[in-house]
């Protein structure tokens, strides 16, 4: 092995970056508000924050406009999607990528009984269609076994998690609560995390559901 080469491979494995397909060209969400770069783990992963890197890399969209930026440009008889106060950056966040993403809402999402509320202006993945996916460079600070929370809307959609391009574990959102606005939480699988350091975590997707973000809960840390 070259010098120069060994090097850079020591550099790779003390820094987390060995767990990465070598071939993955994705890199962590970040921009002028969200600045923390690859979310960690124990902890929460918002969905609405996959990776940067655009179609076939970062994510796969069937169709190539954000649906929920484009509904929150429309005004109704009802009003704007776009509620009064909201900032632009979340009305129409990501607007040109095309995961289709929206907030939540006072009269969509919270003008009746949840079983869970979710955070008042909650971005969250909608419009889903089957075969979509979303890709997501996490940060593992504890190897381990995790519990997998959500909070989502409406039915199951037979997702799964797959940790870096291997198949982890089929997700099962356990209640159908009759309405993509009608919330409610769960725990919705178990992973374990081999190693620590960058993790490439894709959530493959189909239609059904509004999905929020991953709570990842650690119980069972392995040993060193």
């Amino acid at each position: 092995m070259k010098p120069l080469f060994l090097l850079s491979f020591l550099l790779i494995t003390a820094t987390g970056f060995a767990q990465l397909p070598a071939d993955y060209k994705g890199k962590p969400f970040q921009d002028s508000v969200y600045t923390r770069g690859a979310q960690a783990i124990p902890g929460r992963v918002e969905l609405a924050y996959y990776d940067l890197g655009g179609e076939g890399i970062a994510y796969h969209d069937t169709t190539p406009e954000n649906e929920g930026a484009k509904l929150n440009h429309e005004f109704h008889d009802y009003g704007s999607h776009h509620r009064p106060g909201i900032p632009a950056y979340l009305a129409f966040f990501r607007e040109n990528e095309g995961v289709d993403i929206s907030y939540t809402k006072d009269w969509a999402d919270f003008n009746h009984p949840n079983k869970v509320d979710p955070a008042v202006n909650q971005l969250y993945i909608g419009w889903e269609s089957d075969g979509e996916w979303t890709n997501y460079t996490v940060d593992v600070k504890a190897p381990g076994k995790y519990k997998i929370i959500t909070v989502y809307g409406y039915k199951d959609n037979k997702s799964s998690l797959w940790l870096n391009n291997k198949k982890s574990v089929d997700l099962v959102l356990p209640e159908d609560t009759g309405n993509w606005h009608y919330w409610t939480q769960a725990t919705v699988g178990e992973i374990t995390f081999p190693k620590s350091g960058l993790n490439l975590l894709t959530l493959k997707y189909n239609a059904g559901s509004n999905l929020a973000y991953f709570d990842f809960v650690l119980i069972e840390e392995l040993k060193k």
